[in-house]
């Protein structure tokens, strides 16, 4: 598990894991929740709902700043409540579809291919009480059935992996709010 600093603990909380076999598949299902403003905890700037989905739709148009590795991303096709898009990964390429409801939640489903397991990735904003704003973030994955050890090591990796990229993304969405200049150039 991803261990973040005592005073950021609060921002992060687990919620729900669960593994379903389909076929010769695993499905895992993982979800869990990142504090955007937390009553009481001043650790960070406040951010308004509608700043949080500024920095998601941007997510939507290009992605380089949130993904690592992404060298470019093109929009193909754009409807209005979705874009398909074709990510590039060094040589790599990946198709995805974006699906959102303003101000609510934005999906990413892509579909597997001989080189990507695929998979969706759905962040809901909500609001659970007075001056609270988090992001609960969705996975569904699928990958092929192996041992049990190495599924359920491959999965603790995944969920890590996933943590991870998600207390990044809420990183980037701040700086985004902030008006600061955030690098759309591969990371490291």
């Amino acid at each position: 598990m991803v261990r973040l600093p005592a005073a950021k603990r609060r921002f992060y909380r687990r919620t729900s894991f669960k593994r379903e076999l389909t076929g010769h598949n695993s499905a895992m299902h993982f979800e869990h929740l990142i504090a955007i403003n937390e009553p009481g905890i001043a650790l960070a700037a406040v951010l308004s709902r509608e700043q949080v989905w500024s920095g998601l739709m941007q997510r939507v148009e290009d992605a380089r700043p949130f993904l690592p590795g992404l060298d470019h991303c093109h929009i193909l096709v754009r409807g209005a409540a979705h874009v398909e898009r074709r990510l590039h990964f060094g040589s790599a390429q990946v198709h995805d579809r974006a699906l959102f409801a303003a101000s609510d939640w934005v999906r990413f489903e892509t579909p597997a291919t001989a080189l990507h397991g695929g998979g969706v990735l759905t962040i809901h904003i909500e609001e659970p009480g007075p001056g609270w704003l988090v992001l609960r973030f969705i996975y569904e994955t699928e990958h092929a059935i192996g041992a049990e050890a190495e599924d359920a090591a491959y999965e603790d990796y995944l969920r890590q992996a996933y943590e991870a990229a998600d207390v990044d993304t809420v990183r980037v969405l701040r700086e985004l709010a902030a008006g600061l200049p955030v690098a759309t150039a591969t990371r490291s």
